[in-house]
């Protein structure tokens, strides 16, 4: 038979092994709903998220239809350069301009959508939106593409200088007066990105 100082050192393993395992077991911090403080504080974070995309005014969506044709415009005179620029520089720039606001028409599209606002009308006459500040209207845009070599880059270069300027006014209503955070946040962006391509540009009509 088995000392009891044996029998001690049993029960005392026992208790220990008793301690971890429920110590495991409640790890998780749970409520008495049987849901984790992770879980909770997970879901809270998925439904402020969904809160924010749906948080939007008149402004928002005014931001959106307008800046998307806006975008396609400058889309549109930035793949001239490719066949009618002469400096390697123009062609570049313009290729960076269709490259980032290609994916930011398609942002705004995809919030348009969510928010349950028809996409703004869009066609190749480009004076339904002669208002727009920086647009182009049909004969400005027709002009580019009969033009080639340097006298394409210097009309290029100015009225895509002229085309962001308006961008940009754009881009500061949004930030006055948008409630929407995503839209709010291309808005900024848009700025940061369009002004340094003006100053950049302003830059190249002396070089060109």
């Amino acid at each position: 038979m088995r000392s009891s100082s044996a029998i001690r050192r049993a029960a005392g393993v026992i208790a220990v092994a008793t301690a971890l395992a429920f110590t495991g077991g409640c790890g998780g911090d749970h409520d008495s709903g049987g849901h984790s403080t992770d879980q909770q504080t997970a879901v809270s974070a998925g439904a402020s998220a969904a809160t924010d995309a749906a948080r939007h005014n008149d402004a928002d969506v005014a931001f959106a239809q307008g800046m998307i044709p806006h975008h396609q415009q400058a889309v549109e005179m930035a793949e001239l350069a490719a066949t009618r620029a002469a400096s390697p520089k123009v062609k570049d720039l313009a290729a960076k301009i269709a490259a980032a606001q290609g994916p930011e028409i398609t942002q705004m599209t995809g919030l348009l959508s969510a928010w349950g606002a028809s996409p703004p009308v869009t066609s190749r006459g480009h004076d339904t939106h002669e208002g727009m500040p920086g647009m182009m209207s049909d004969a400005d845009v027709s002009a580019l593409e009969k033009a080639s070599g340097r006298g394409f880059d210097m009309k290029f270069l100015e009225m895509m200088i002229k085309h962001h300027e308006g961008a940009l006014q754009m881009a500061a209503t949004q930030q006055r007066q948008g409630q929407n955070p995503e839209a709010t946040a291309l808005s900024r962006k848009i700025e940061t990105d369009q002004t340094a391509e003006i100053q950049q540009m302003q830059a190249m009509l002396t070089t060109v």
